[in-house]
C-alpha cells in the first residue's frame, strides 16, 4: 500500500473513531445507569415484599393460621431464584384469607402492603424491560457494552384484585409440549400479557386442559391448534416436568399446574399458526426454534424459568421420573 493509501486508511479509521467513540461511550454510560436503576428497583421491591411478610405474620396470628405465617417466613428467606414461587404461594394464601375477621386498621395495612408490592413490582419490571431492550441491540452485544453485569430478569408475581377486594384465583391445568427438531432445538412462542404489552416472554407449545380431557389428548390437541402438526398421544414422552405457577394474565389471576411432554418432529416441518384463537392472535408475536445454548445465552424471559438448565436432561432420553420445575 502506498503512503497515500495508508494516510487515507488512517483518516477513515480516525473518522470512524470520532463518530463511533462518543456513541459507544454514551451507550455504555446509559446501560450502566439502567443497571443501577434495575438494582435500585429490586431493592425497593425486596423491601415491599419484606413489609408484606411482616404484616402477614401479624394477620396470621389474628386469624389463627400458622400456615400463612409459615409461608410468609418461607417467602422472606427464599433465595432470589426461588423467590417468585415462594411469594406466589403466599399470594395464593392471602387470596383465600377471610379479611372480615381483621380489625379495619390491620386489614387496611395488609391492603396497603399488597398494593405497594404491586407498584414496586411494576417499577422493577419497567426497569428490567428498558435494560433488556438496550442489551438486546446487536451493536451492544457485538461490542459487549454490558460488560460483566448480570442479565436482569422480570419478577413474576400474581397481583391482588383491584379496589381492595380479593379476587379468587382461577385454577388451571395445562398440558404443554417441548417440541424438538432433529437438531435438538425447542419450538418457542414469544408473547405478552395484554395488560403489560412491553413485557415480552417466551413459552412452549400448549394450553389449558378441557373438562374430562386426558393430559396427553390435550397436549396433542394444543399442538395441532398452535402449530398445525398432528401427532398421536403415543408419540409424546412424559410428562417429564410439572410446574406450579401463580400468575396474572389480562387482569385475572391464575393458579396453574402445567404438565410438560416431549415430542420430536422431522426436518423441514413448517409451523402453521393459522388456527390461533383471538387471544393468541393478539398476544403472540412470533415463534422460533431455540437450542439449549441459545436459551442459556439469551437476554430474554423464558418459561419455565429453568428450561435452559433442564432441557439437556431430556435430550438424551427420559428416565421415567416427572420432575418439578419452576
Amino acid at each position: 500500500m502506498t503512503s497515500s493509501g495508508v494516510a487515507t486508511a488512517f483518516l477513515v479509521l480516525l473518522a470512524l473513531a470520532v463518530l463511533v467513540g462518543p456513541w459507544t461511550l454514551g451507550t455504555a454510560n446509559r446501560l450502566d445507569r439502567l443497571h443501577v436503576r434495575t438494582d435500585s428497583a429490586w431493592l425497593a421491591l425486596d423491601a415491599a415484599l419484606a413489609r408484606r411478610a411482616v404484616v402477614t405474620r401479624a394477620v396470621a396470628v389474628v386469624c389463627g393460621q400458622p400456615e400463612v405465617r409459615a409461608a410468609a417466613d418461607e417467602a422472606e428467606r427464599a433465595p432470589r431464584p426461588e423467590r417468585e414461587a415462594a411469594e406466589n404461594r403466599l399470594s395464593a394464601l392471602l387470596e383465600d384469607l377471610d379479611r372480615s375477621r381483621l380489625e379495619p386498621a390491620l386489614a387496611a395495612e395488609l391492603s396497603d402492603a399488597e398494593q405497594r408490592v404491586v407498584l414496586a413490582r411494576r417499577v422493577h419490571n419497567d426497569a428490567v424491560r428498558d435494560t433488556l431492550a438496550l442489551r438486546r441491540r446487536r451493536s451492544v452485544r457485538w461490542l459487549r457494552l454490558a460488560g460483566t453485569a448480570p442479565t436482569p430478569s422480570y419478577f413474576e408475581i400474581a397481583e391482588p384484585g383491584v379496589d381492595d377486594e380479593p379476587s379468587a384465583l382461577t385454577q388451571r391445568v395445562s398440558a404443554r409440549v417441548v417440541l424438538l427438531d432433529p437438531a435438538d432445538r425447542v419450538l418457542m412462542f414469544e408473547g405478552f400479557d395484554p395488560v403489560r404489552p412491553d413485557e415480552l416472554f417466551w413459552f412452549t407449545v400448549g394450553g389449558g386442559v378441557e373438562p374430562d380431557e386426558e393430559l396427553r389428548d390435550a397436549a396433542v390437541r394444543e399442538l395441532f391448534e398452535e402449530t398445525g402438526l398432528r401427532l398421536a398421544a403415543a408419540d409424546l414422552v412424559g410428562p417429564v416436568w410439572k410446574r406450579h405457577a401463580v400468575f396474572s394474565f389480562d387482569g385475572l389471576g391464575y393458579a396453574a399446574v402445567e404438565w410438560f411432554f416431549v415430542a420430536r418432529v422431522p426436518t423441514g416441518v413448517e409451523v402453521d399458526t393459522s388456527r390461533f384463537d383471538d387471544v393468541e392472535q393478539r398476544t403472540i408475536r412470533r415463534h422460533r426454534w431455540w437450542s439449549a445454548a441459545d436459551l442459556v445465552s439469551a437476554d430474554a424471559t423464558v418459561y419455565p424459568v429453568q428450561l435452559p438448565e433442564v432441557l439437556p436432561d431430556v435430550l438424551g432420553g427420559w428416565d421415567g421420573t416427572t420432575r418439578s420445575v419452576r
